[in-house]
C-alpha cells in the first residue's frame, strides 16, 4: 500500500467535504463561517416589507418607487456584516440591524447605517449610525458602486465605507434582531450580501 498516496487522498476528501475554504452559500453556518444571504439568484433569505417595487436584475436586487424594506429572516447578535451598493445622486437607503421588531423598520428601533448623500440635515449622513454616531468622514456614494463592512460585536460598533472607518463608537440599546435593507427614494441597488457571525 502507498501509505503517502493514501494520506493525500484521505486529506483531498476531508477538505472536499468541507468545501474548500470553510465558506457557505446559505444556510446555517457556525461562529466565523460566511453565509451569502443575497448572491443575486433569490430573495429566499429575505421578507418583503412595504411596497417598493424590489426585483432581481443580473446579480443585484434593485428597486426604484415605492417605500419599504427586505427583512432578513434570522436574526443576528454580533457579526460582520459586507455588502456592495449602488444610488442615484438623490437616493434614500440604509442597513439596518439588530431590529426590535421586523414588521416595524425605523431608526428608532434598530441601528441604522445610512446612505443619504443629500441627507436635509447632513449629520446623520452617509456612512453614519442614524442618532448614534455621525461619520467621521464625508463619503459621496451617489452614481457609484460602494461598499459597506459593518461589525457589531456587543456594544462596539463599526462601519467601513469603501475603505474608510466613518464610525466607531460604543451603545447597547439593541442586542440583537434581524437586517434590514431600505428603499426610501431614488434608485437603489444591493449586491454581494455576505455576513459571519462573531
Amino acid at each position: 500500500m502507498n501509505y503517502k498516496l493514501s494520506a493525500c487522498l484521505l486529506a483531498f476528501a476531508a477538505l472536499a467535504a468541507c468545501g474548500g475554504g470553510g465558506e457557505d452559500v446559505a444556510g446555517d453556518t457556525g461562529p466565523g463561517d460566511w453565509q451569502t444571504l443575497f448572491d443575486g439568484s433569490d430573495l429566499a433569505q429575505w421578507n418583503q416589507i412595504g411596497d417598493a417595487n424590489w426585483r432581481l436584475v443580473n446579480d443585484y436586487v434593485e428597486a426604484d418607487s415605492g417605500n419599504g424594506f427586505l427583512v432578513s429572516k434570522e436574526d443576528y447578535a454580533d457579526f460582520e456584516l459586507t455588502l456592495e451598493f449602488w444610488v442615484t445622486l438623490e437616493a434614500n437607503s440604509g442597513v439596518f440591524a439588530r431590529c426590535q421588531d421586523p414588521n416595524q423598520i425605523g431608526a428608532d428601533n434598530c441601528y441604522e447605517v445610512n446612505i443619504y448623500d443629500t441627507r436635509p440635515d447632513p449629520t446623520y449622513r452617509s456612512g453614519s449610525i442614524v442618532n448614534v454616531s455621525a461619520p467621521s468622514a464625508q463619503v459621496n456614494t451617489g452614481g457609484r458602486w460602494n461598499a459597506f463592512r459593518i461589525v457589531m460585536q456587543g456594544s462596539h460598533l463599526q462601519v467601513e465605507l469603501n475603505g474608510t472607518q466613518t464610525v466607531d463608537v460604543q451603545d447597547d440599546r439593541y442586542s440583537t434582531g434581524p437586517l434590514a435593507l431600505q428603499y426610501g427614494a431614488g434608485t437603489v441597488i444591493f449586491r454581494n450580501v455576505r455576513l459571519r457571525r462573531l
